[in-house]
């Protein structure tokens, strides 16, 4: 019984607001003063046409939301770092990072890495919406970022996929690359951490939310680990693998849990498993081509010295690749909305439309499936095409 009582008052803790407010005070964010937030709201109030005529609790909302948005920070060195850190959980990081780690390092790491990501985020987001867990409350906590604020808490997926990334590349890169293990482990654990208590310190996660993201992605290590060379072999050699890649990941995005509001997990997760599908097909295709741009081994294989031309070889590819993805990423998604609009007979520019299911999840899927696609198998050709390999 003494047990059951320990652990309910460590989760009330763990979960509650103050905590997150002491943490962020404690780093040198505060709520700005109440009279200048008051004073802002009526400013805003005053200025703000879209608001006359409005219900009363929408108005109410909407001062409420503008009010909140004002703080103040007192340790600016502490608020870039964290603001930085959360940075490295969304999606600007993500296409970037991961393509990056293929052209310029090894295109099996980034196989691994997209694997155990898309898992990792399906699960947590999946679980949020499952679970239905109200993220901190403001007051007392500063709220840096809205857009997601709208979805539930538990679990931190930032602190899941940090974590998760952190250590496949640093489990996968043993097999690879010779570096000191030491070095590794410190690394993954500091970049883990930072993305980890960025959570906290921009208010959208208690330390309940955070720790359980970070316990999720360890269990799911945990398990997978053993058979990451056979489900390699798999993904590589079985003649199901581009069906199983395409066929599995839509139909659980179609199957995401039904809210009852307007959410960004469905999209934000169809955006991920559309990226790991296309990066699949690629990578299969690679392997029955015989171009997979892997180094040849024998493995682990040392680093070149970090010299001016390979930094500049780097940020070549970097820069045409990017290009190229970010190219991919307008057009298909420029055609394949409007296409679905068009069969749906409604307008591009409806945004309650573009939310519906029918037509969020296959744009956004075709999307990213043709940015993993491009990534994994056209974006190296170029590079040997312009003589960047």
């Amino acid at each position: 019984m003494m047990v059951v009582v320990v652990v309910r008052r460590a989760i009330s803790l763990l979960s509650s607001s103050e905590l997150v407010a002491r943490f962020q005070r404690a780093c040198g964010l505060f709520p700005a003063d109440r009279e200048e937030r008051n004073g802002d709201t009526r400013r805003h109030r005053d200025r703000d046409p879209v608001s006359n005529g409005a219900p009363a609790g929408q108005h109410g909302q909407r001062e409420r939301s503008l009010s909140k948005l004002k703080y103040e920070v007192k340790n600016w060195p502490v608020y870039f770092l964290f603001v930085v850190s959360a940075m490295l959980g969304n999606e600007i990081f993500y296409i970037s990072f991961l393509p990056c780690i293929h052209w310029n390092l090894d295109p099996f790491l980034c196989r691994r890495l997209v694997n155990i990501w898309a898992v990792v985020m399906y699960i947590g987001q999946v679980m949020k919406d499952v679970l239905k867990l109200p993220r901190p409350t403001t007051p007392p906590v500063v709220k840096l970022e809205w857009r997601v604020d709208v979805e539930y808490g538990l679990p931190s997926t930032h602190a899941m996929a940090a974590t998760a990334i952190s250590f496949t590349l640093l489990l996968s890169a043993m097999e690879r690359v010779q570096f000191p293990f030491e070095l590794g482990l410190v690394l993954a654990v500091v970049l883990s951490a930072l993305v980890s208590l960025s959570r906290l310190y921009t208010g959208m996660h208690s330390a309940l939310d955070v720790i359980c993201g970070i316990l999720i992605s360890v269990l799911i290590l945990g398990v997978t680990y053993p058979h990451w060379r056979t489900l390699d072999f798999l993904q590589l050699n079985s003649p199901l693998s581009p069906v199983v890649a395409v066929v599995l990941p839509l139909y659980l995005c179609y199957k995401y849990p039904e809210l009852d509001h307007y959410s960004t997990t469905r999209g934000d997760t169809t955006i991920i498993m559309g990226a790991a599908a296309g990066c699949s097909v690629g990578y299969w295709a690679n392997q029955q081509l015989s171009l997979t741009f892997e180094p040849a081994g024998p493995f682990p294989v040392s680093l070149g010295p970090l010299t001016l031309a390979a930094i500049a070889l780097c940020v070549a590819r970097f820069t045409v690749g990017l290009a190229i993805v970010v190219l991919t990423r307008q057009t298909v998604r420029w055609v394949s909305l409007r296409l679905l609009c068009w069969s749906y007979g409604v307008m591009v520019t409806d945004t309650e439309a573009r939310r519906r299911k029918e037509i969020e999840v296959p744009y956004k899927f075709s999307t990213y499936l043709a940015i993993g696609l491009v990534n994994s198998v056209v974006v190296c050709r170029v590079f040997a095409l312009v003589g960047l390999l």
